[in-house]
């Protein structure tokens, strides 16, 4: 199933309202856009973020993406975020989407 351009600015619109010091996970947005899957997110984070907040979207586990790993810690660390062994304290830093 494509993913509509609707789809993909509630996604972009959700990530944007993610402050400093705070982060939410694929699924959080997956789940309050209505989409069926986090990968969608991941989809849509990969094709169309440059202008929005991206690293503060992790994992649920709280770990980054591999590929981005260094520079997704280094940006969340430099916001406040906690981290402890390479992932995100998700009880400190989550940030509760409508």
């Amino acid at each position: 199933m494509a993913t509509t351009d609707a789809e993909v600015e509630r996604v972009r619109a959700l990530v944007a309202t993610v402050p400093v010091g705070r982060v939410v996970t694929y699924g959080d947005i997956a789940a309050a856009a209505g989409l069926s899957t986090p990968r969608t997110v991941g989809w849509i984070m990969r094709t169309d973020s440059a202008d929005l907040p991206w690293h503060r979207v992790i994992g649920a586990g709280g770990k980054p993406a591999a590929h981005l790993a260094d520079r997704q810690l280094r940006l969340l660390a430099a916001e406040g975020v906690p981290i402890r062994d390479g992932r995100v304290d998700l009880r400190a830093a989550r940030f509760p989407l409508p």
